[in-house]
């Protein structure tokens, strides 16, 4: 590595735990350890197998730190029993947020119910649940982060589409309660968003999560699983986090990568790569030659 531009941008990286899903949590942790990666970005199914407790401990022991943890949400459901479930375990998730040390727990904000065709019905129930879930997260050191998801996403797992959307919904809440993530996954075609809305989060102090990962063509099938490693798609990935950081955003940068390809690789070499990719398309420094 070359310089210290490139010392502090490592030093922001967060490797998410979806981008090497074949290696177990003590392979994470151990594998992060050993290449200079201090944060790791989780997620609640493979760390409630390990167990919170003894998780956060793993983390902790090996000196690194948890940047976010994935996610809460699924809000939608129009039904009183719905509802209360889906608040039941969204308090969950903010317990276990607290017990790994992160603030920041990422909603991804549900889809139509069955059968629905109301997505302003199911932005406002959406809301309903943040106004009991903020305060509750705030109570135990967590802010809520709303994120957007890319339109495609609207009809199953996300009726919050744009920024614009996910801030109007935040900003009803104190900022210390509830916020946003910004992906580029999912934002980086929107003007609106880039051109505005950034600002507009960063004035408010509302960017509580930063995620990247590439857009490549064709789409594979399966969307969700369709991210591409840096650089291998067209998103320009160091002008949007030259633009999140822009706005006064100063935290972890996750490399968050659903893809099967990866998944199917050595997981140090996919770390390797990735931290390769980051240097080069996002910092826009020399890459990584070896750890």
């Amino acid at each position: 590595m070359t310089g210290p531009g490139a010392e502090a941008g490592l030093a922001r990286f967060s490797l998410n735990q979806q981008t090497v899903r074949q290696w177990s949590l003590p392979e994470l942790v151990a594998g992060c350890a050993a290449a200079g990666v201090r944060w790791v970005g989780l997620w609640r199914e493979p760390v409630r197998a390990y167990g919170t407790e003894a998780a956060a401990r793993l983390v902790r022991d090996a000196g690194l730190a948890v940047s976010s943890l994935c996610r809460g949400g699924f809000l939608t459901a129009a039904d009183a029993a719905g509802r209360a479930a889906a608040l039941a375990d969204n308090k969950a998730a903010v317990r276990e947020a607290a017990a790994l040390g992160t603030g920041t727990l990422v909603l991804v904000s549900g889809g139509l119910p069955p059968g629905s065709r109301d997505l302003c019905g199911a932005r406002e129930r959406i809301a309903d649940a943040l106004a009991e879930l903020g305060p509750y997260a705030a109570g135990h050191g967590v802010r809520l982060a709303v994120e957007p998801l890319h339109p495609m996403y609207a009809a199953d797992r996300c009726v919050v589409s744009t920024l614009r959307q996910a801030l109007d919904l935040a900003e009803r809440f104190p900022f210390e309660q509830v916020g946003v993530a910004v992906d580029s996954y999912h934002l980086w075609w929107d003007d609106d968003a880039l051109d505005g809305q950034l600002a507009r989060a960063g004035a408010a102090g509302r960017i509580a999560a930063c995620q990247l990962a590439d857009w490549v063509t064709p789409l594979p099938e399966g969307v969700l699983l369709g991210r591409g490693q840096l650089g291998d798609g067209c998103v320009d990935l160091r002008a949007f986090l030259a633009r999140v950081d822009a706005v006064g955003y100063r935290g972890p940068v996750e490399a968050e990568i659903f893809n099967p390809g990866l998944w199917a690789r050595d997981g140090t070499a996919v770390l390797t790569e990735v931290l390769d990719r980051y240097q080069r398309y996002v910092l826009g420094v020399p890459a990584v030659t070896g750890f």
